[in-house]
């Protein structure tokens, strides 16, 4: 009984120092969605100021930029995945989403986890990278996205861009496809204002220059917003982790004190045996003692 006791409590401590990781992993997961929630909201101020920006300049730009590679319908695909594990099968939705353009784009693909998991399914990304660890350095992460995708685009081997991307929505992860490249500046608002703006610029070289802000700025927003989905995906997964653990704790100590009554008992009954023997010896004795001798012949 001794043993399994051990054993038990043993096992209670192992579960004990489990929970103890997966409360830290959660904590660091709250920690990160709130940093990068306040990123997202920086940067899609940022978005709209140069939407507007490039909203003033588009009137006098005709033909548009937008048209330089319309010849080109070779298409590329940025799809970001999770970095690190315990966030369910975040990245098996978002390459279920672009499975079907596996063999006729070429992917970018961003996140250690998701390069491991398209390895398994024999997809090979033309190009990959890890997602940061802490959000700040997202911006850097873009800048590498966009030098390698406009090498490519001005070397004319690129002629289409989306986005693939994870957002957190009512509890549960989306897969969001949103196109990058060519920019439809018939979706930019034109401004009101009458008076052109004052530039040091041609309207040309200063939209496509906006316009490779714009496409940046997307590059982070989707990036962050991936990055909010992965952490509160983990959120979740260490939510549940947490409710089985409380559960198996439940049922251990419930076993300890099961294991533990039964050695007590046990332990009683052996006693009292043992009492008994010893009062039915004494009795014995008693009866050796206080009969009569016999006669000598």
């Amino acid at each position: 009984m001794s043993e399994k006791l051990e054993e038990i409590g043993a096992r209670i401590a192992g579960v004990h120092q489990l929970d103890a990781v997966v409360n830290a992993m959660r904590g660091i997961a709250a920690v990160r969605v709130q940093q990068a929630r306040d990123q997202i909201r920086a940067v899609d101020s940022y978005t709209s100021t140069i939407t507007a920006a490039m909203g003033r300049i588009v009137p006098q730009v005709a033909p548009g930029p937008e048209n330089a590679h319309a010849g080109n319908e070779r298409a590329a695909l940025v799809v970001f995945c999770a970095e690190q594990g315990f966030a369910g099968a975040f990245s098996e939705r978002v390459l279920d989403a672009v499975s079907a353009d596996a063999g006729g784009a070429d992917l970018y693909l961003v996140g250690s986890r998701g390069r491991a998991l398209a390895t398994e399914r024999n997809i090979a990304p033309a190009w990959t990278n890890a997602l940061p660890a802490h959000s700040p350095a997202i911006p850097k992460l873009a800048n590498a996205i966009c030098n390698t995708l406009y090498a490519r685009i001005n070397a004319g081997a690129l002629g289409r861009l989306d986005v693939v991307f994870s957002t957190w929505d009512t509890g549960e992860v989306r897969v969001v496809r949103r196109a990058l490249f060519p920019i439809d500046f018939s979706l930019i608002a034109s401004s009101p204002e009458t008076l052109p703006p004052l530039t040091n610029l041609p309207a040309a070289a200063l939209l496509e220059t906006l316009g490779a802000d714009y496409v940046h700025a997307l590059l982070c927003n989707a990036a962050l917003h991936s990055f909010v989905a992965e952490n509160e995906a983990r959120m979740s997964a260490m939510a549940q982790a947490r409710s089985q653990i409380e559960r198996q704790l439940g049922e251990l100590k419930a076993r300890e004190r099961h294991v533990r009554q039964d050695a007590i008992t046990a332990e009683i009954i052996e006693l009292a045996a043992g009492e008994l023997a010893n009062r039915s010896d004494r009795r014995k004795r008693r009866t050796r003692e206080s009969a009569p001798f016999a006669p000598s012949s």
